[in-house]
């Protein structure tokens, strides 16, 4: 429990301070593009860091790199409290990125080599989704109450101290076999242009699924002009629904490829859903933990090297939220709200109809809940 500690309090933490800013986006910036670039640049830092943090954590073990995430998401906090510096916002968002991509990439490391991975990646991502609802959520209410649009960033920027506070309690090695000696993880990352172009349909997935619920975030502020308090509510109906996903898939058994076709085409439904109501966003946080899920599985049984497989995951994930955000407040900027939900839903069919040729197939034995080891979509 006491290794455990840093690791679940940690997600939680860090992905609640990374929602904080999301209720008062039209307050931090002005118009769609301008906002929607203050939110993805959280990604882009996640985005340019998590692969890395992946290497280091084989290299090193994931702990060392677990507090290096801790202490940078800190001090990004604090840089985040200064709304009326525009650079420092910029720097302060960007740095809280740096500091999530640190800390995802060796925490699910350091999970995924666990024994007992598949039930407890999915605590970790109910954890993570649990971060974000009160990220939103609670900085909403206490923004109401306190009239300050800083006040969520002030609140978690103060949690995130217990997670590294714990963190220096937990064992440098990290659990048995997740550091790889230099010359295998030397060998591992010669390999990435191969995993990546073998298994590209699958982080083109990851892209455009995760991203598109980055999108509807991002938008919905200024498509709405809702309060802070009543858009944390909306949004965190998507955080809440991915929660009760991934603890009921994580426990099942599925062909991961047939699983992503079908959740692709379910999030292209969500999105135009979304746009109708805010009830949509239930059935986009559903399909995004069944997909991060279906992910999960098959890396963690697919790869012993966990750590640069995580960070290659989360870097397709961040890449998503960092790109197509951006695209999407554009879009919807020179066009309307209709095109920019219309587009990402186009690019979850693209998602659907390609995911058949991923080339994906475990290559190593072990538990989980993947129905067997050649899952090609119907390939």
């Amino acid at each position: 429990m006491r290794e455990r500690l840093p690791v679940f309090l940690g997600i939680f933490a860090v992905m609640a301070l990374s929602n904080a800013i999301v209720p008062v986006l039209p307050r931090f910036a002005e118009g769609t593009a301008a906002q929607g670039a203050l939110y993805s640049s959280y990604f882009l830092g996640a985005f340019l860091l998590t692969l890395p943090a992946g290497i280091l954590a084989d290299r090193w073990g994931p702990v060392p790199v677990i507090r290096a995430g801790l202490l940078v998401t800190l001090i990004s906090g604090i840089l985040m409290l200064f709304p009326s510096l525009g650079p420092v916002i910029i720097m302060g968002r960007l740095l809280e990125g740096f500091g999530a991509g640190l800390f995802v990439a060796s925490a699910l490391a350091w999970v995924n080599a666990r024994p007992d991975h598949a039930r407890e990646s999915g605590i970790f991502l109910a954890l993570m989704n649990m971060g974000l609802v009160s990220g939103l959520v609670i900085s909403g209410v206490v923004i109401g109450f306190s009239a300050m649009p800083v006040a969520g960033i002030v609140l978690f920027t103060g949690l995130s101290l217990v997670p590294l506070a714990a963190s220096l309690f937990m064992r440098d090695s990290g659990p048995a076999g997740s550091r790889q000696p230099a010359e295998a993880t030397g060998r591992f990352a010669g390999n990435l242009a191969r995993i990546i172009r073998d298994d590209f349909w699958l982080w083109v997935s990851s892209v455009v699924l995760v991203g598109i619920t980055g999108v509807v975030t991002a938008l919905y502020p200024e498509f709405t002009g809702e309060t802070a308090a009543n858009l944390g509510l909306q949004i965190a109906a998507m955080n809440i629904s991915t929660v009760i996903a991934v603890l009921l898939i994580s426990r099942l058994r599925f062909p991961p490829v047939t699983t992503l076709r079908i959740a692709a085409l379910l999030m292209a439904i969500a999105v135009f859903a979304t746009f109708v109501s805010p009830l949509g966003f239930i059935l986009v946080g559903a399909v995004a933990g069944v997909v991060m899920v279906a992910q999960l599985a098959f890396l963690a049984q697919a790869e012993t090297q966990q750590g640069i497989a995580m960070g290659l995951w989360s870097t397709m994930g961040y890449a998503g939220m960092t790109l197509l955000p951006f695209i999407a407040g554009v879009i919807a900027e020179q066009t309307t709200f209709f095109f920019a939900f219309a587009f990402s839903a186009v690019l979850a069919v693209v998602v659907a109809g390609t995911i058949g040729r991923c080339s994906c197939r475990l290559r190593r034995e072990g538990p989980g809940p993947v129905a067997d080891n050649a899952d090609t979509g119907g390939r």
